[in-house]
């Protein structure tokens, strides 16, 4: 192995074992936390997207009865005081180090001007489409997040998988290998002082002896 077995290596090596084994806890943590939090919002979001579809087919009933009751004439004029969907504004939000988009109708809070005496009939479609623009918003918000969360889950699964499988495994083999070498290496070292002990006490010997 490329690895220079000393114990300055050993002890580095052992520390980085720590912090691998720190960071892949947390990393799978932290993985459990966002599958938990997408299976919550993936329920919200199909919520979402069933009340949108029942408020379209109200809010398009409504139309048919206005213009039944009105007329068409009425709610062509009444259409050109309605103001389009640009009020929207786009930010961001972190959500355990996730940037999640925040998505937001500006134009909810403000009462609309109206210059358009319109029926009763005509109100209620602006209001049914006023609040599909509200569930549009709110399952698009809810989508991005879903999306933005399968990248962060997908990205945290590559490194926990990394952490597993490649660097600490790799560390422990050089850690094994390390240790390995070091008690060679002592062993080596206690069995060539042990030959120069021999040596030295048969010299003593030698030179004991009567000429």
């Amino acid at each position: 192995m490329a690895v220079n077995p000393t114990r300055m290596n050993l002890i580095n090596t052992r520390k980085r074992m720590a912090l691998a084994g720190k960071g892949y806890s947390l990393l799978k943590k932290k993985r459990e936390a966002l599958v938990i939090e997408f299976f919550k919002m993936l329920k919200q979001s199909s919520s979402d997207r069933e009340r949108l579809y029942q408020m379209l087919q109200a809010a398009y009933k409504t139309t048919v009865l206005a213009s039944t009751f009105a007329g068409d004439f009425e709610l062509e004029q009444a259409s050109l005081y309605v103001s389009d969907a640009s009020g929207v504004s786009v930010g961001i939000k972190n959500v355990m180090g996730v940037r999640i988009p925040e998505i937001e109708d500006i134009q909810k809070q403000q009462k609309p001007q109206t210059f358009f005496q319109s029926s009763t009939a005509v109100s209620d479609v602006s209001d049914a489409f006023s609040g599909v623009k509200e569930t549009i918003i709110d399952t698009a918000k809810r989508e991005q997040s879903l999306r933005r969360l399968i990248l962060e889950i997908d990205k945290v699964k590559r490194r926990v998988n990394a952490l597993e499988y490649i660097l600490i495994p790799k560390l422990k083999k050089e850690g094994s290998y390390i240790s390995f070498r070091l008690e060679e290496m002592e062993r080596d070292t206690f069995s060539a002082l042990k030959h120069v002990k021999k040596k030295l006490e048969k010299g003593e010997n030698e030179q004991r002896l009567p000429v």
